[in-house]
């Protein structure tokens, strides 16, 4: 089969690799129908990642059709289609049953990163009955791949870890497709407004269209001094960072009211610096999570019924054998205005 394969940082290739097979009885053999490339990926290309070997098949999102299952896989059949988690969950251990699905002692967040991953032709998903998700009859599968990661990381990492609230003021630093993700799930909460920061025009007017209320450019950096303006110098109730470089941290920072939360949503390849001797004393709780997917069942039935459009988040299509094409389109996201890309198997 094909795969898009990590060579080291600044290395990949699309090329030839054996057709996974099943190692455990609670595998299952997943042939791709459609992918898409992640933020994380250009972390991992970047050598942001130090965890990823050489030789590993880049990619955690997806949707396609079971080719085969283990003996212990009772909840899916070969022919089956799927959603793809991006997290891989045994559901029986102790991180599994606190909910924390991350930090599943035999999975977690593996495809891709510790495992084989889904920029192929086929998968191997471990532990497939609490790690895969049956896509419903008629479903946009175009749609459901949002759900794979980006709907679900904005939605816990940034809205629910923000504890974002009717009322709320919340700034989302970064209107990538994450800050995007954050955006349209925080409309849940019916906050009063949401200011997106960002450095490129194209996803501001995309922000606007899906709802933020206010849009501050970063490109001069001034973007703390608007955001503050827009507040009346008190600052946000809710700042998410939703890039993961210490610039966009600092301005969450810089932004953030008294008694406000800071949710770290952005993957972050270098130290960032934390203020405490401005933050010590402003009742400030800043998190930090990897998303666990807990929320993708109740996503799942927000997009059936048509309350959350995630397809808006797509720019690009490519046939998967285009992927170099692909990550060259999501790579100069400013230059091609991409958002998701996604890839469709032949």
């Amino acid at each position: 089969m094909k795969a898009l394969v990590y060579h080291g940082p600044g290395k990949r290739a699309w090329e030839e690799r054996p057709r996974p097979a099943l190692k455990e009885p609670g595998d299952a053999v997943v042939r791709i129908a459609k992918t898409t490339i992640c933020g994380t990926d250009l972390h991992i290309l970047k050598g942001d990642v130090a965890t990823v070997a050489e030789g590993r098949i880049l990619g955690h999102e997806g949707v396609g059709v079971v080719e085969e299952v283990g003996p212990a896989v009772s909840a899916f059949k070969k022919g089956d289609r799927v959603l793809i988690s991006c997290i891989t969950a045994d559901g029986r251990c102790e991180a599994c049953r606190k909910g924390m699905y991350s930090h599943c002692a035999h999975g977690g967040w593996i495809l891709g990163h510790t495992i084989d991953g889904t920029q192929a032709e086929y998968v191997r998903i471990p532990h497939a009955d609490t790690s895969l998700y049956a896509v419903p009859p008629g479903a946009d599968e175009e749609a459901l791949v949002m759900l794979s990661d980006v709907l679900p990381t904005g939605f816990e990492c940034g809205v629910l870890n923000g504890a974002v609230k009717p009322g709320d003021t919340v700034a989302i630093v970064g209107a990538g497709p994450i800050g995007l993700a954050v955006l349209l799930t925080a409309r849940f909460y019916s906050p009063a407004e949401i200011v997106m920061v960002d450095v490129d025009p194209n996803r501001l007017e995309v922000a606007r269209r899906l709802g933020a209320t206010q849009v501050v450019s970063s490109a001069d950096g001034k973007a703390a001094e608007r955001v503050l303006a827009l507040t009346g110098g008190r600052g946000v109730d809710v700042a998410v960072e939703a890039v993961g470089v210490p610039a966009t941290f600092d301005l969450c920072q810089q932004v953030v009211a008294a008694g406000g939360h800071l949710a770290n949503v952005g993957v972050h390849g270098k130290p960032v610096s934390l203020q405490l001797e401005r933050l010590w004393a402003h009742n400030v709780t800043l998190t930090t999570r990897l998303v666990d997917t807990v929320s993708t069942p109740m996503l799942l039935k927000t997009v059936l019924s048509g309350k959350l459009a995630p397809l808006q988040l797509v720019t690009h299509r490519f046939p998967l054998g285009r992927i170099d094409e692909a990550y060259e389109t999501f790579g100069h996201a400013a230059r091609e205005r991409a958002l998701k890309v996604l890839l469709l198997a032949g």
